[in-house]
């Protein structure tokens, strides 16, 4: 999770060395080992480097082969061996020991801007081509990696963190009004390709964007696959499949030399600990590998420090937990640590940043099970819903037979079946009525609002559900709060269900029986898990910690926050339901406590956005 920044002049004149310092500086805190400049003219290239391993991924930028071509960014890289190997069929050698950047500038050098089709992994970066004057930019398939730019009167300037592009004096602090829109209405903003700033934009996932002489050009180059389809004749050829892609993801993200796990007692992240332990005791190296729990105690009946404790005492290795109980709603939100770039809809931000600062004294990696339910379940209802309205009556008869045969039995709900037949989606955040009047019609919010709750079009899918899953912007947003640009802290946080290789084989794989309860994963872990963790259904939380906390005498402070002249642009404070402190909830917010709660979470980033982390 190294730190870029670069500044272009499109007048031709010299980059202010003293300005290109001071952004590469301020990258410090998510690139402590290392800061790199180069200036060439009117180009300028910083980078901040955090070195997760003694192996060649973590070499110094900004880079170049030639001295023509310089590179700068966050990348790592998937499948090393076999873009070694395309790459020497083109004629480029002496790869073995190539650092990750430099892989990517020789396939820039093979491939041109069409390298990006050659890559996997998790990258964001930016070429300056000195030969032919242009700039090229890269992020990733799923946007694990985040890349931000803006367009000045004097040039171009772009970087990984949004709060360095904040200090370059060009770019304002003007806010986009339909990111914070979005944001009121969805917890987060669902266009790609603006942030909360109005002068700075996103770089959408699996996009590249040219800049040259002043013109810019953006252009998605990958989408992900829906209409392959795997059929093996044995069953358990499967299960083979998936251990060997499940495999080859997490060894690919295991470059590190002490390693750790986001673990909660669920299957996905329990599932990925396992597979890393047994990754890693077959190396001659030792690797420190530990597991981080959140846990409630007393605030809520909470089994998670049971079941984790399962699974790390099998491994032997240490995990370490945080209880939760004691921390309160919107505490130390006032804090460096709890000041987010963008506005987020998490009304415990002390909880977050004591999480990711616990983690990040012991490692420089850490890996998630995010995706696990996308990827692996599949709804019964949804499918077979699907399946009848694009006509294949035969397809859902013969998925229906795959389970029976397999001894699982769909739960069909034969009451929300016929509600999706008629149209009725599952259920939907209403329209928050706290909406200033003025600004949602400044900016058409219900329009927004109406057009985005139908959701997007099913591709020709024969997993449909899955792939608007892991096609939604929520994933893109989801990877930022993991970033150091958004943490503070230097951690590298990974994410093998977003592997494209195992992604690419989940949605081919028929979806009955191997996705009803995740059956794929917890046949594949037979014998690796212990059985009450295997077993282990898929069940919601007893309870809600914000909700239980929300019950609380304490919170009643809610129903009387005064907001900031900023708010009031947005929201109309006197319409918030004052649900706090109360014994129960008995309205419609009940169901979601954020839509009484993302006020204030803007409330208190509004008051802290004129600062910068």
């Amino acid at each position: 999770m190294s730190g870029f920044v670069g500044v272009i002049r499109a007048d031709d004149a010299p980059i202010d060395g003293r300005l290109l310092e001071q952004l590469t500086t301020f990258l410090t805190f998510r690139g402590p080992d290392a800061q790199d400049q180069w200036i060439d003219g009117s180009v300028g290239f910083g980078h901040a480097l955090l070195r997760t391993s003694s192996e060649p991924e973590c070499a110094r930028q900004p880079q170049s082969l030639d001295g023509a071509v310089w590179i700068a960014g966050d990348v790592r890289v998937d499948g090393r061996a076999d873009l070694i190997r395309q790459l020497e069929s083109k004629g480029r050698h002496r790869l073995q020991t190539a650092s990750d950047a430099e892989l990517i500038l020789h396939a820039y050098h093979a491939w041109g801007e069409d390298c990006v089709e050659h890559l996997l992994g998790d990258f964001a970066c930016a070429i300056w081509d000195g030969r032919t004057k242009r700039l090229f930019c890269a992020r990733d398939h799923f946007g694990v990696k985040p890349f931000y730019y803006a367009q000045t009167a004097l040039g171009f300037v772009f970087s990984n963190t949004l709060n360095c592009l904040r200090l370059h004096p060009a770019i304002s602090d003007e806010l986009d009004d339909s990111a914070i829109g979005d944001f009121l209405l969805f917890g987060y903003n669902k266009e790609l390709t603006t942030t909360t700033f109005a002068d700075i934009k996103r770089l959408p996932p699996a996009h590249v964007l040219t800049w040259s002489a002043g013109s810019t050009r953006v252009r998605r180059y990958w989408t992900l696959p829906a209409d392959g389809q795997i059929h093996y004749r044995r069953p358990a050829d499967y299960v083979d499949h998936f251990r060997e892609l499940w495999g080859t993801a997490i060894e690919d993200r295991l470059r590190g030399d002490r390693v750790s796990v986001l673990m909660s007692g669920g299957l996905d992240s329990t599932s990925v600990a396992i597979t890393a332990h047994d990754l890693l005791s077959a190396r001659p190296k030792a690797v420190d590998l530990s597991a981080y729990t959140l846990v409630y105690d007393q605030l809520i009946p909470d089994k998670e420090r049971h079941y984790a404790g399962l699974v790390a005492g099998a491994l032997g290795i240490p995990v370490h937990y945080l209880a939760a109980d004691d921390y309160t709603l919107f505490g130390r939100s006032d804090e460096p640590g709890c000041r987010t770039p963008e506005p987020s809809d998490n009304p415990l931000p002390a909880l977050t940043a004591d999480q990711f600062q616990l983690i990040a004294r012991q490692s420089r990696v850490a890996l998630s099970g995010d995706g696990g339910d996308a990827a692996l379940s599949s709804s019964p209802v949804s499918h077979f819903v699907d399946l009848l309205k694009a006509g294949r009556p035969a397809a859902m008869i013969t998925d229906l037979l795959r389970c029976l045969a397999h001894g699982q039995r769909p739960p069909l709900g034969i009451r929300t079946a016929l509600k999706r037949l008629r149209g009725s989606g599952p259920w939907l955040p209403p329209y928050p009525p706290w909406v200033s009047q003025d600004f949602a019609a400044r900016v058409h919010l219900r329009a927004r609002w109406e057009d985005l709750t139908r959701g997007p079009a099913s591709r020709d899918s024969h997993r449909p559900e899955a792939y608007r899953e892991l096609q939604s912007p929520f994933w893109p947003y989801v990877f930022e709060t993991y970033d150091p640009g958004f943490t503070l802290c230097p951690l590298a946080c990974r994410h093998p269900f977003f592997d494209v290789r195992l992604l690419m084989y989940l949605l081919a794989v028929p979806p009955m029986p191997w996705f009803l309860r995740k059956k794929l994963l917890r046949d594949a872990m037979r014998g690796w898990t212990p059985e009450p963790v295997r077993r282990r259904p898929k069940t919601p939380m007893v309870a809600d910690p914000v909700s239980a906390l929300l019950r609380q005498p304490e919170a009643q402070w809610i129903n009387h926050f005064d907001g900031t002249p900023e708010l009031v642009q947005y929201v109309d404070v006197n319409k918030i339901p004052k649900i706090a402190g109360l014994p129960e909830q008995v309205d419609l917010y009940a169901s979601d406590w954020s839509l009484v709660t993302r006020p204030l979470c803007l409330n208190y980033w509004l008051a802290s956005s004129r600062l910068t982390n």
